[in-house]
């Protein structure tokens, strides 16, 4: 099969069973695809099942395809931690990704002498939590002092919460596009994120309004593939990974139905050569709120919608569904997982891909199918057997 055109989706979040070196990061037994549907009694996701989900581990309600429309397998992340720009920056040829500083103590007065410019008054909490939980916690102080909520995860991250009613959306954004032009050196962390909420207390909820401030990534897949002049449309949070590098065109519409919407969209264009899609809800909305029946269900959806997207998708474009990491909702814990990625590729033939080295096999494929120049040296197109 030759292939003219690539599209890329990432399902955020869709951990296929923990990595070696699970133990080090305290997820030992996470494997979200599989834990959350023998938690629900099973999966109904018959186009996935189709592709070879099934064929990848065993996954309650979903049987081994035989054979299956595509070719299937799982991906080990090469570079150090669990979080979502990491294993993005890995698909596209970044591997190993350097390490980010993380701060599960909370962060150090270093840290907040540089942001107290900012925020002269201070911030609420500096501290490890849920974002859901952190809110209803501190919402009411927040509404009465004005203080933003500073907090942190597993994750390289720095996350500043805020009532759209205190710290209006702008406000916030500013705020942490800020932070995050200071936030260098051992104290550049991979996302710095603006997360909004509204409501009154005891109901307070996140809005839409998130907006992420990573750092600007490494040379990768999309600057060879903006010097060879490949169109290349983005749907979700990809623009705000990749700082807009090399993206054509851009889509940040925000939830499942409107990001598949946009992806039909641009794997229909035949002047796009490459499509990136984040698809984060099942992360956003349900890996992190431990919401095990709404995962479930949420991927049933998602399911219908892959359905009824790959009639429309043209012989020479291979569509590559993966993800970047686990966040597997039946264990204690609201962070990322530390899991193999998903792999599966439409059309294919059916055979296994095995368990790739590094996600940056996804950059060497893309790279390959296009005819792009792109050789790293650590990553093998999924045409070669994985060794």
């Amino acid at each position: 099969m030759t292939w003219s055109r690539v599209a890329v989706v990432v399902l955020d979040g869709l951990g296929c069973g923990e990595l070696p070196d699970a133990a080090a990061y305290g997820d030992v037994g996470s494997s979200t695809l599989a834990n959350m549907a023998h938690a629900v009694g099973g999966l109904c996701v018959p186009c996935l099942g189709s592709l070879g989900l099934g064929c990848i581990l065993p996954i309650d309600g979903v049987p081994p395809a035989a054979p299956p429309r595509g070719d299937y397998g799982r991906m080990s992340e090469k570079s150090p931690g669990k979080d979502s720009i990491s294993g993005h920056w890995e698909l596209m040829g970044v591997s190993p990704v350097p390490a980010m500083p993380t701060y599960p103590h909370g962060f150090p007065q270093e840290v907040l002498d540089l942001l107290a410019p900012l925020v002269p008054d201070g911030f609420l909490a500096n501290e490890v939590a849920s974002g859901t939980e952190i809110i209803q916690r501190l919402g009411e102080c927040h509404l009465r002092t004005g203080k933003p909520i500073l907090y942190t995860s597993a994750d390289s991250v720095l996350q500043i919460a805020a009532h759209e009613d205190v710290l209006p959306l702008a406000e916030l954004h500013t705020l942490c596009a800020a932070a995050r032009a200071v936030l260098t050196g051992h104290h550049a962390v991979g996302r710095v994120i603006a997360r909004p909420f509204a409501g009154s207390p005891g109901s307070f909820a996140r809005t839409r309004g998130r907006r992420d401030y990573p750092l600007s990534p490494p040379p990768n897949l999309l600057d060879a593939l903006a010097t060879a002049e490949v169109r290349v449309g983005a749907v979700g949070k990809i623009a705000e990974y990749f700082s807009g590098r090399g993206i054509t065109t851009s889509d940040p519409v925000e939830g499942t139905l409107g990001q598949m919407a946009a992806l039909r969209r641009m794997v229909v264009d035949p002047t796009l050569g490459f499509v990136f899609a984040n698809i984060e809800d099942f992360d956003m909305l349900y890996g992190h709120r431990n919401d095990v029946p709404g995962f479930a269900a949420h991927l049933a959806e998602f399911d219908a919608m892959l359905g009824d997207l790959l009639p429309v998708v043209a012989p020479d474009l291979l569509l590559l569904l993966v993800s970047d990491h686990g966040n597997d909702p039946t264990t204690p814990s609201t962070d990322h997982s530390r899991e193999h990625a998903l792999l599966l590729a439409y059309p294919g033939t059916g055979r296994s891909l095995g368990v790739r080295a590094t996600f940056a096999d996804v950059a060497t494929t893309v790279a390959e199918a296009l005819g792009v120049p792109w050789d790293q040296g650590v990553s093998r197109s999924f045409r070669a057997p994985c060794p």
